[in-house]
């Protein structure tokens, strides 16, 4: 996932709009137009940066003469205290600008830290951390960025770059010869040849019915560690298989020992804190 300026700077515009409004009053009332300063970012926390181009952005939509220093990178893992970014130029729009620069920052570095948890959790597996759908309104490509750079995969950014056929889907074709997943996976095929398909299964039954109707990608919905293994052998390597539901840092190296290839979190990005990183004046 790779963001472009002009979706960084029209949700920086927005953010800014949003807060600022018709003014900064305090700022406006306080602090002299020519007024001038430097401030530094800093984590508070140990963290995996995420963001920067996002503060950037909101610094210099309020004064272009603002000049902004990256000390560090997005994907760095960083220690507490350390400096991310170093800021110099008018004051007003440093404190104008400072809120929407940390909110951006410290989301999208959280969302890369607790992904960087669980990536570092299922080293020695072959599996790989996914994202999923589950992600703030407006800001699913931030958090799938955020996700990237804390080591972790995409999943399908939206409903029309891959097909996943899940459980309401099948309901619907019940009556279906030979079985609802086959004839789901055969009107897939012919609709859209060049996308990937995967079907959310149950049951080891379905994971029988979706590896035999030739699906890439089987989702093994809320299964135990033991079935998560049997649903792996059934399989054989005729499709990859994606491990879902429940899935926390206690248990996702477990997960990951059964030997299924992708291991999705929706926690990473509907679950992710705020990491701690302060703005400071010099």
């Amino acid at each position: 996932m790779e963001l472009n300026a002009s979706e960084i700077r029209a949700a920086v515009k927005s953010a800014l709009a949003e807060d600022i409004g018709g003014g900064d009053a305090t700022t406006l009332a306080t602090v002299p137009e020519t007024a001038t300063a430097r401030a530094v970012m800093r984590a508070r926390e140990p963290l995996i940066v995420a963001g920067l181009d996002f503060a950037g952005a909101a610094f210099n939509e309020l004064s272009p003469e603002i000049k902004i220093e990256k000390v560090s990178r997005d994907g760095q893992k960083i220690a507490a205290g350390k400096t991310l970014l170093n800021i110099s130029g008018s004051a007003r729009a440093v404190l104008s600008a400072e809120r929407v620069a940390l909110n951006f920052v410290q989301r999208l570095s959280g969302v890369a830290t607790l992904t960087s948890q669980f990536v570092d959790a299922v080293k020695g597996t072959p599996a790989q951390i996914l994202d999923t759908r589950k992600t703030t309104p407006g800001w699913r490509r931030f958090e799938k960025y955020a996700v990237v750079c804390g080591g972790g995969k995409n999943h399908r950014v939206g409903l029309f770059d891959m097909i996943l056929i899940k459980d309401n889907h099948l309901a619907a074709l019940k009556s279906e010869s030979p079985n609802a997943i086959a004839a789901a996976i055969r009107r897939a095929r012919e609709k859209f040849p060049d996308l990937k398909i995967e079907v959310e299964a149950d049951t080891l039954e379905q994971v029988g019915q979706a590896a035999d109707a030739g699906t890439d990608i089987i989702l093994l919905d809320n299964m135990n560690l033991i079935q998560l293994r049997l649903a792996v052998q059934k399989v054989k390597g005729r499709a990859k298989t994606e491990a879902s539901g429940g899935v926390n840092l206690a248990n996702v190296h477990a997960i990951a020992k059964t030997g299924v290839d992708f291991i999705s979190v929706g926690a990473l990005t509907h679950s992710a804190r705020a990491v701690d990183i302060g703005l400071d004046f010099e």
